[in-house]
């Protein structure tokens, strides 16, 4: 996880809270991961929500998007009610560029998503 010293942890808006009424609005750019060490948590957080949301990372070799896929396991729990939180956590070194993608069934669904990582170097 983030390890004993929390404290040292950093944490990234990956997508500043929003009213999500399609899987667009509910996804995230790519994030530049390769400053970090040790194992991302991206923290989902879930307020009024109408439908569904699947949450899932992917990820590219640059931040243009290229080879752009899917990071195998990285998916959180289906949100069906309110007021929910939510993590998945992958290894640093999964992918140099990582996005959130959040699959809108149905919207919309308010949501923020954030990311504690421990820096380490490029």
């Amino acid at each position: 996880m983030i390890g004993h010293d929390a404290s040292a942890a950093t944490s990234v808006v990956v997508l500043n809270t929003v009213s999500a009424a399609n899987t667009a609005a509910a996804t995230s750019a790519l994030i530049d991961c390769r400053p970090y060490k040790g194992t991302l948590v991206f923290i989902i957080q879930t307020g009024a929500i109408t439908g569904t949301l699947d949450g899932k990372l992917q990820g590219a070799d640059d931040a243009g998007g290229t080879n752009l896929a899917d990071i195998t396991g990285a998916t959180a729990t289906q949100v069906t009610t309110a007021n929910k939180i939510a993590r998945i956590s992958v290894p640093a070194t999964a992918r140099p560029f990582i996005k959130y993608v959040g699959t809108v069934g149905t919207g919309p669904v308010l949501i923020a998503v954030s990311l504690m990582a421990h820096p380490g170097s490029v």
